[in-house]
């Protein structure tokens, strides 16, 4: 893969125009206009690396994995499993067998509420999220709270979109047997203080799970610097395909944990006296999985390792800071999550327009952005709004892209006032 940067006076200067090059999708006309994708937080682009690795499997290696003694059954294997070691080391996990394939976030928080869930739980047990989360990270908690007679606590937050950490440490007690905390939040950017929170509820030995969907590809995660006892993310949010996302978990919690699915590969043995289950991870992937979609998973990791997550950073909150700026200066318009520590996200209303009304017209000018309650309904109740616009930044993103929004904003502005 060619080096991202260029070189000026012992400097390495990001060199965004070249990583554009790398994402077919952005020189593309819509509507006739240039196309500028705002959505990433619903779904960022890939590039050709991803979609040629893929095409490569499809075309050269396809087979199923494990098991088969023939030539493209190990090749695909050994693809298959190399992009587990890439996505180990890129979490920093302890153990390979810490990283567990699912099909997306939403599957892997379903698996720990199910499989952690149902075994420990009980009635007056308590489990803790809190009031921005995604509904992936509620409904699979509220399921195994009708089943095993738990209840569900949440933290409240304040006007500018933040988690009272005050409530938090008041609501943690002898009863809480669980924390699932969204790392930052899809619909206003907010970057929670989920060290703190993990070092909290430990003080008290309660596991913690952080719903990384919206960090993993804006933010470094160490997660044995966290010391989480499980991370969930996606990996269509972080350049790869759709369908294949990540359970990371514990050794010691996902050895005790039963299975989620059964069926093939997940097991040792079947008798139709007895099951033996496989070791991990297996134990956790039945069926016959996403293989393309691991193999290009691995593939978009090692690209985002070639930038440097920490690079990565630095550039989108300069655009962060930059799209705030400008969409500050438009007093018809009002941002809606306005956190301190924020990630790469801008959620706004403008006066007497509805979000869909803006998000169509903003499309018309090329532009693509998300409208709606991004699946975060109590978000919007706690700001007494129906739903907002949201614009949110990918490091192949452009200042001029940002002007572009503005411009087209104020055109939307005049028209509905």
């Amino acid at each position: 893969m060619e080096n991202l940067f260029i070189d000026i006076t012992e400097k390495k200067i990001f060199d965004v125009e070249k990583i554009r090059k790398d994402f077919p999708i952005l020189s593309r006309l819509v509507h006739g206009k240039k196309l500028v994708y705002f959505d990433n937080a619903a779904t960022t682009q890939k590039p050709k690396q991803v979609i040629e690795t893929i095409q490569n499997y499809y075309s050269n290696l396809n087979s199923n994995i494990h098991r088969g003694v023939h030539y493209l059954s190990e090749a695909a294997t050994k693809e298959y499993e190399c992009a587990r070691k890439i996505i180990q080391n890129f979490i920093n996990a302890k153990h390979l067998e810490e990283i567990i394939y699912t099909r997306g976030t939403t599957e892997s928080i379903n698996l720990v509420a199910s499989s952690y869930g149902y075994s420990n739980f009980k009635e007056g047990d308590e489990i803790l999220i809190s009031a921005m989360e995604h509904h992936s990270n509620i409904v699979p908690w509220q399921i195994i709270c009708q089943r095993t007679g738990a209840k569900l606590k949440v933290i409240p937050m304040n006007d500018n979109g933040e988690i009272i950490i005050e409530e938090f440490d008041k609501l943690l007690n002898e009863k809480t047997k669980f924390v699932s905390i969204v790392h930052v939040s899809n619909s206003l950017g907010t970057i929670n203080p989920i060290k703190y929170i993990i070092d909290k509820a430990h003080r008290l030995d309660i596991p913690v799970l952080v719903d990384a969907a919206q960090s993993i590809q804006h933010l470094k995660i160490d997660v044995q610097d966290l010391d989480c006892d499980f991370l969930a993310f996606s990996g269509h949010k972080i350049y790869g395909p759709t369908g294949i996302g990540i359970l990371y978990g514990k050794k010691k919690h996902l050895i005790e944990m039963p299975p989620y699915q059964g069926g093939g590969d997940m097991i040792m043995s079947v008798s139709f006296e007895k099951t033996i289950y496989n070791e991990l991870p297996y134990k956790f992937e039945a069926g016959t999985p996403n293989i393309a979609g691991v193999i290009g998973l691995g593939v978009a990791i090692r690209y985002v390792n070639n930038i440097g997550i920490e690079v990565i950073e630095k550039y989108e909150k300069e655009l962060l800071d930059y799209g705030s700026s400008l969409l500050s200066d438009m007093p018809e318009l009002k941002i809606i999550g306005n956190a301190a520590n924020k990630a790469s996200v801008i959620s706004f209303i403008i006066d007497n327009a509805h979000p869909h009304d803006v998000g169509t017209i903003l499309d018309r000018e090329g532009i693509a952005i998300r409208t709606g309650h991004h699946c975060t309904e109590p978000v919007m109740r706690r700001f007494n709004i129906p739903a907002t616009s949201r614009a949110s930044f990918s490091f192949y993103n452009t200042f001029e892209e940002i002007d572009v929004l503005a411009k087209s904003l104020k055109k939307v502005i005049n028209l509905f006032n």
